[in-house]
């Protein structure tokens, strides 16, 4: 029994140990951030920063280890699928933001 994973299409999805690998690593970086705030080691912008950068880092470990995206040459479709996705939201969000300070800016109330 092989210990990679593949689809029907015989795509292969990474193995047992990278999803371990994988789940090791979620799982400290989310008690390393639990433990960032209960201990009130850092200042309150600390703390955010902190959270933030742990964030991000729980971020790539997911992208890699369980959404398997790489720099091969079979995975640029999912890449390109990912940034556009990301560039999306990105857009939505700045765009939702810029209508409502523009709203609010122009309410009559004030």
């Amino acid at each position: 029994m092989s210990d990679l994973h593949t689809s029907p299409s015989g795509e292969s999805h990474g193995s047992v140990s990278s999803y371990i690998i994988g789940f090791v690593l979620a799982v400290i970086l989310t008690a390393v951030a639990f433990g960032v705030v209960v201990s009130h080691s850092l200042s309150p912008s600390g703390t955010l920063t902190a959270i933030a950068v742990l964030a991000f880092v729980q971020v790539l470990v997911h992208l890699h280890y369980f959404l398997h995206m790489g720099n091969g040459s079979e995975q640029r479709w999912n890449n390109m699928c990912f940034f556009f996705t990301v560039g999306f939201v990105v857009i939505l969000l700045i765009g939702t933001m810029f209508i409502m300070n523009n709203t609010a800016l122009h309410m009559m109330s004030r």
